[in-house]
């Protein structure tokens, strides 16, 4: 069976954005293609997981979404990354375009989509990762059996539920992309041992500390 990690789009490839609806609304975070070059080079699957209920509210089109994935894959390919896959939503219970207006089983923090790359593509879900920057994203990857990332945007409340408590938080993404990597090379199922044991939302104040120290969790399962 084959390894991956998972990706959330929004936040964590590119830089937030309020419903971008063209492909260049999309901004990459730097730095982040070579620690997905490595990573990929080591055996790991990259595949993109993103709701999209922008969708379903009408704000842009399934075709309109399908230029903005294909730009991502090309600003990646730019630079030596090769998505191998981008699963998404486009449901909401809210949503105006009524055949996709209702609760799905896709949108995180359901494992849906996650259930069905691993189907697609014969993935061990328990020796993967799942990065995200909200706890939806980790409740996903946790539900699916995936190791999982939160990326500290400082928009986040503490979890009160061991289904929304990360293997760890990396400040950036690029931090959470590099501890991962140093955890695949010393051995893949390291993780297994590797769960710190507190954390507090960023604020600016612990953010500027949090540069200097090493990774952050949260709660140990």
């Amino acid at each position: 069976m084959q390894r991956a990690l998972f990706l959330d789009r929004d936040g964590t490839l590119v830089q937030p954005s309020h419903y971008p609806s063209q492909p260049e609304q999309l901004c990459l975070y730097p730095n982040i293609a070579a620690e997905l070059q490595t990573l990929q080079r080591m055996g790991l699957l990259l595949i993109v997981i993103t709701n999209q209920s922008g969708i379903a509210r009408g704000y842009f089109t399934e075709a309109d979404l399908q230029c903005m994935h294909e730009y991502l894959r090309t600003q990646f390919a730019a630079q030596g990354v090769f998505l191998d896959a981008i699963y998404h939503c486009p449901h909401h219970p809210d949503g105006i375009i009524s055949e996709l207006s209702f609760r799905c089983d896709c949108r995180k923090p359901q494992p849906g989509m996650l259930l069905h790359a691993a189907a697609d593509h014969n993935i061990d879900l328990h020796h993967s990762w799942f990065v995200g920057d909200i706890l939806d994203d980790v409740e996903a990857g946790n539900r699916a059996g995936c190791r999982t990332v939160l990326v500290d945007l400082g928009t986040e409340q503490a979890p009160t539920h061991f289904l929304r408590c990360p293997t760890f938080v990396g400040r950036d993404t690029c931090h959470a992309l590099q501890t991962i990597r140093t955890i695949e090379e010393l051995h893949p199922e390291l993780d297994l041992l590797y769960r710190p044991a507190s954390w507090q939302p960023a604020t600016r104040e612990n953010k500027q500390e949090a540069t200097s120290k090493p990774e952050e969790g949260v709660c140990p399962r």
